[in-house]
């Protein structure tokens, strides 16, 4: 009777959707945090001096492992709990965090690091485009419009607003890591919604997988070389509790409950935040071009945002 006459039946009934947007934009924020940290990984990878990249990835994920199995110790948690988890997910996991930086570092290491980095991060875009697929998305203009004022902002922050040079066919093996680079983290943060269901803690176990994994890709590829003083000792603990360890956590809980089409828009901030982080640090120019693309970027975003923006004003 209550329901017909379109009263809740419930104190809960009737704020639901409320209550949705709250959770959303909560997830949201929660998985930019991860933009913010990564916006870090070039000022910390600078102060590792010459240790091998996949030495620093093993190090970095290994730094992360640890210290999540510190807090399970710590308060106690059912470890096997978070890591009985669908054989699915350990797959996508895995191969999201270790393939990614694989990819990524065979890109840098075959091809020009400019031009090879700007191809890597076309995974903004591809989430924003991609995430149209997901059940209960819908792929708006200004999310696209957002996401590619976005691109240009972080094409013209890596440039330096001096553009390609041309790709060259002997670098062709270098570019399509590159493009691998970027189908897989894209790939990974849009398919990581269907295992909503999974822990974020579960991520400790990922991390550890990836730490084994780049473990092996060092022994066979590098020499080791550990750390020379202190401050490249400062720059692997950072990576592993910051870029390479809580980010992933982050943006795990974001892509599962967050909003997809945002996240991969504010991604673009990144570069933008290392951009200004190496300045700061007397590691970068202040240029018009930086200027630029900093206006491009955060438009971007907020353009991306708009739909979000005016959730939680209603909230």
């Amino acid at each position: 009777m209550l329901r017909r006459a379109g009263w809740p039946v419930s104190k809960h009934e009737g704020v639901t959707g409320m209550t949705d947007d709250n959770t959303k934009i909560k997830a949201t924020l929660i998985g930019s945090t991860a933009v913010l940290m990564w916006g870090l990984l070039a000022l910390f990878t600078t102060l590792t001096g010459k240790i091998p990249a996949f030495q620093l990835a093993a190090m970095s994920f290994g730094i992360a492992t640890a210290f999540v199995v510190l807090k399970w110790l710590v308060r106690r948690e059912d470890v096997l709990r978070h890591l009985r988890q669908p054989v699915g997910a350990w797959m996508l996991g895995t191969l999201g965090l270790f393939g990614y930086h694989f990819f990524y570092f065979m890109a840098l290491k075959n091809a020009p690091p400019v031009e090879a980095g700007l191809i890597a991060y076309m995974w903004p875009l591809l989430i924003v485009v991609g995430s149209a697929l997901l059940p209960g998305e819908r792929l708006r203009w200004w999310h696209v419009a957002g996401a590619v004022a976005g691109l240009v902002g972080a094409a013209i922050l890596i440039t330096g607003g001096r553009g390609l040079s041309g790709f060259k066919s002997e670098f062709a093996v270098g570019y399509a890591f590159a493009v691998l680079c970027s189908l897989t983290w894209s790939s990974y943060s849009i398919t990581n919604r269907r295992f909503g269901h999974v822990p974020t803690d579960t991520v400790g176990g990922f991390c550890a997988a990836t730490a084994i994994l780049a473990t092996f890709c060092h022994m066979i590829f590098e020499q080791t070389i550990w750390p020379a003083d202190a401050l490249e000792w400062l720059g692997v603990i950072g990576l592993g509790l910051g870029p390479v360890g809580a980010a992933f956590f982050t943006w795990d809980y974001g892509t599962k409950h967050g909003d997809i089409q945002v996240l991969g828009a504010l991604a673009y901030a990144a570069p933008l935040i290392s951009t200004i982080m190496l300045i700061a640090f007397g590691k970068g120019e202040a240029t018009w071009f930086v200027a630029i693309g900093c206006v491009l970027i955060v438009g971007g975003a907020v353009l991306a945002s708009k739909e979000l923006l005016k959730r939680r004003r209603r909230a």
